[in-house]
């Protein structure tokens, strides 16, 4: 005799799922940002959901804070990426240096070369691009420091301290950021500078559309204040910064 199998849930019940999934961590970005204290039950409530709905899919704050974090950690693998496609530095830089920001540059080098290859311009769009990612997750890090502890959130933010320091260490061969901190730990200090900015944000002090913690990283880096706001406003007025990230309340 053979066992009965349990029947796989409906077709419009599997599908809806993940939207279920994305409005309970849309709302705990919300509720939490308005109060880290909240209870499950006021996410579950701005959610639309019965409280056993959440339970569902996530067992407990920590359970739904780790969730956040994975989707924030998706975000910034795919901003990564979307910055790496929009212009990544590396052997192209050989070629395409911005003579402005290269001391060492030809003078008599193609006029016409990408400026938008150089370091400086590699850094200034990998802020713009990861930036709304930031802005949308920044309740996120006190909560991860507090429920996940610190190594999680520095693991989470690895990716992007290391591209950083790449692009950090291009520059610094280049003459092009000073060389007065090794990339690795400039990158750990820009990353600070960034996360620093995204809490007075986070607190109603300033607000930005990137161009700003773009200009800021770019100074911290060695790049003097005028060329900073320049090389980032260039960016900002001819690159589309769409990226794959959507932050989870507006999943479909």
């Amino acid at each position: 005799m053979t066992s009965p199998t349990t029947a796989p849930p409906p077709a419009r019940q599997r599908r809806r799922t993940p939207v279920t999934r994305a409005r309970i961590l849309g709302a705990a970005l919300r509720e939490l940002g308005r109060d880290p204290d909240c209870s499950l039950g006021d996410i579950a409530e701005s959610a639309g959901v019965a409280r056993r709905t959440l339970y569902t899919h996530f067992a407990g704050r920590a359970a739904l804070v780790e969730g956040l974090a994975e989707d924030a950690g998706a975000a910034i693998r795919r901003a990564i990426a979307d910055a790496s496609a929009l212009g990544p530095p590396g052997a192209d830089l050989d070629s395409d240096l911005d003579p402005d920001l290269d001391p060492d540059a030809d003078p008599d080098a193609d006029p016409d070369a990408d400026p938008d290859a150089d370091p400086a311009s590699a850094l200034a769009r990998f802020v713009l691009t990861l930036w709304p990612v930031g802005d949308c997750y920044r309740t996120l890090m006190g909560l991860a420091r507090q429920d996940l502890g610190p190594h999680q959130v520095s693991d989470l933010l690895a990716p992007a301290r290391e591209t950083v320091a790449g692009i950090l260490a291009e520059g610094q061969r280049r003459g092009v950021f000073h060389t007065v901190v090794p990339p690795g730990p400039l990158s750990g200090a820009i990353e600070a500078h960034l996360l620093a900015l995204l809490g007075t944000v986070n607190s109603g002090i300033w607000a930005d559309d990137g161009t700003g913690a773009a200009t800021a990283a770019l100074i911290a880096a060695g790049v003097d204040s005028d060329t900073a706001s320049a090389t980032v406003h260039r960016l900002h007025a001819t690159t589309r910064f769409t990226t794959r990230f959507r932050p989870p309340h507006r999943a479909h």
